[in-house]
């Protein structure tokens, strides 16, 4: 099987987020199937003995990882070797977007056999079904790549950074947990900056605290978006947060 040709799934790059789009999604987390997007990894495993405790059936694993408007793929791709047993989902409101990478992701796995198993990509709208697919503290990455800029003012309630999302995306979030954002828009990086930095359970990463991240050198290149702003010799934002525990949680404790 080879792997899909971008030309023939290409779709203009703004969608209306708020607008009535038809999703499949779960009423909650619990109810996600998501051994139909990971197969190899949801493989049955042979049930124990009579003899063997039922605490010794291992724990189902959960996706860790979320590219939030992940594009053509690029980045899941890329970290699927680096965190091999790591369970990675990108969230793609394009539908001929999604169907690219969901195909091109069956090509790599037909291509190398055993290979991209922990990756996998739904058509979904993050700022309305996050907390649909995840519960509490579950993952330990996000990503916010490149994102709409939204330039007229009207539509700034569009922009996929908010207080009100940040608080979703901070229930998601494990404590400890990073969120990556990355624009070429000095405007939309000050918006991400702003409003991060006001939130309760966000922190900004220190430069030392970044500096060992394999992560990080591969937020520059991966994505479609990436290598245009380089190929156009453009300027590239960055701003790595970390979830810290709930200061109002602990004044009770």
């Amino acid at each position: 099987m080879s792997l899909p040709q971008k030309k023939y799934y290409r779709q203009r790059a703004h969608a209306n987020p708020i607008a009535d789009h038809l999703f499949d999604y779960p009423v909650r987390p619990d109810e996600m199937d998501w051994s139909k997007l990971y197969p190899s990894v949801f493989e049955s495993p042979s049930e124990p003995n009579d003899s063997e405790s039922t605490s010794k059936r291992s724990k189902p694993p959960s996706v860790e990882f979320v590219d939030v408007g992940c594009g053509y793929g690029g980045l899941l791709v890329e970290l699927s070797a680096l965190f091999p047993h790591t369970l990675m989902l990108g969230l793609e409101i394009r539908v001929k977007v999604s169907d690219y990478v969901r195909e091109r992701i069956e090509a790599l796995r037909l291509q190398h056999p055993g290979s991209y198993q922990n990756i996998a990509v739904i058509r979904s709208n993050a700022m309305k079904y996050m907390p649909n697919y995840f519960g509490k503290a579950q993952l330990k990455k996000m990503f916010i790549l490149f994102p709409d800029p939204h330039f007229k003012k009207k539509k700034q309630k569009w922009r996929i950074i908010s207080s009100t999302l940040l608080s979703e995306y901070a229930y998601v979030l494990a404590e400890e947990g990073i969120l990556y954002t990355m624009t070429d828009v000095k405007d939309v990086h000050d918006w991400m900056v702003c409003h991060l930095d006001d939130h309760p359970l966000f922190r900004r990463q220190t430069d030392a605290e970044s500096a060992n991240d394999p992560v990080i050198e591969k937020l520059y290149e991966s994505t479609e978006e990436g290598k245009k702003v380089t190929r156009n010799k453009g300027d590239k934002y960055m701003a790595v947060y970390v979830r810290v525990a709930d200061p109002y949680v602990l004044m009770e404790t």
